[in-house]
């Protein structure tokens, strides 16, 4: 679609070269058939070496807009991000007509789905009720229970464990807001990656990426009843206990154990072999190979310490 269509959709004003838009990208991803955005100034150096045909920028940001790059004027770039994620989002179901290709030694049991333009490798076991939606991989050895859900462009890796009724790849929650306070969807362009010997829980949700991929890397655990939000990382090996959370955009490092019902805010990364113990809440980044507690999150040792004072002042008279 050509960027002055766009523009005109939207009644945008645009300065620079016309030229065909394919998507929205990151700024550090973008090729020149991309269009981006820019709303947080901490990233205006991405914005000065992006390679992106267009960006949509405050007016006072056009300076830093890289020569060869149109701009898109916005007093409010995160919105018009997001009215702009509706024209490029995923269709439900694609056009092709690729059939799946299904290895002859998979079990497939009745009423399961697999989309067109799905590969299962050899020795998958996909139980009744599944859905496996458009170009999903699944890898060799991998078992998926019944009811649990493989939206378009997943990749599981081999050797997975997907529990009943689990998630993977369903649109992220995220939402732009305008003046009267609407909130605009955000459609998530990426998709979920599940690399070899992961598991899945029960009810579990991972989110697709907004844009890129959300990604849980070998051998991680998650227990049931857990969320995954858009944009997170998991290094290998961690365990994530029942009812924990990560919001978007978490990094967690290697072996990192999150206790149940613990969660993190987003944007934070937390360090290798770092454990957050249980209703732990992480509202920073965390240094790895602690053991931390508490909320606000503090170093575990030093959350008893500060529940032991407090079971002592309850207990005076000085209430």
């Amino acid at each position: 679609m050509k960027l002055s269509d766009l523009c005109k959709e939207f009644s945008w004003k645009y300065e620079g070269e016309d030229r065909e838009i394919t998507g929205l990208q990151t700024l550090e991803n973008a090729a020149s058939e991309h269009i981006v955005y820019l709303e947080n100034e901490k990233l205006l150096e991405s914005l000065k070496n992006t390679k992106a045909g267009a960006a949509i920028v405050y007016e006072k940001l056009k300076t830093s807009v890289p020569k060869g790059c149109a701009v898109v004027l916005s007093d409010n770039p995160h919105l018009s991000m997001a009215f702009l994620s509706s024209i490029f989002a995923p269709k439900i179901v694609n056009s092709t007509d690729k059939k799946p290709l299904i290895d002859k030694s998979a079990l497939i049991m009745p009423n399961a789905h697999i989309g067109n333009g799905s590969v299962i490798e050899a020795n998958v076991t996909i139980m009744a009720g599944a859905y496996i939606g458009e170009n999903v991989t699944v890898g060799e050895g991998t078992i998926i229970h019944p009811n649990a859900v493989v939206y378009n462009n997943s990749v599981i890796g081999k050797r997975c464990h997907l529990l009943a009724n689990c998630v993977i790849g369903s649109d992220g929650f995220g939402y732009a807001h305008t003046k009267d306070g609407r909130h605009i969807k955000i459609h998530h362009l990426g998709n979920a990656v599940l690399e070899d010997d992961v598991e899945i829980g029960a009810c579990t949700t991972v989110d697709r990426a907004v844009f890129g991929s959300t990604i849980i890397k070998r051998g991680t655990k998650v227990d049931n009843l857990v969320q995954i939000a858009h944009n997170c990382a998991l290094g290998e090996n961690c365990l994530m206990v029942s009812q924990a959370g990560l919001a978007g955009s978490t990094t967690l490092g290697r072996n990192v154990i999150m206790g149940g019902q613990s969660a993190t805010a987003g944007h934070l990364k937390v360090g290798d072999f770092a454990m957050v113990a249980a209703r732990g809440g992480v509202t920073k980044s965390l240094e790895g190979g602690k053991v931390y507690g508490g909320f606000p999150i503090m170093l575990h040792k030093e959350w008893l310490k500060a529940q032991a004072k407090l079971a002592r002042f309850f207990k005076s008279d000085k209430i």
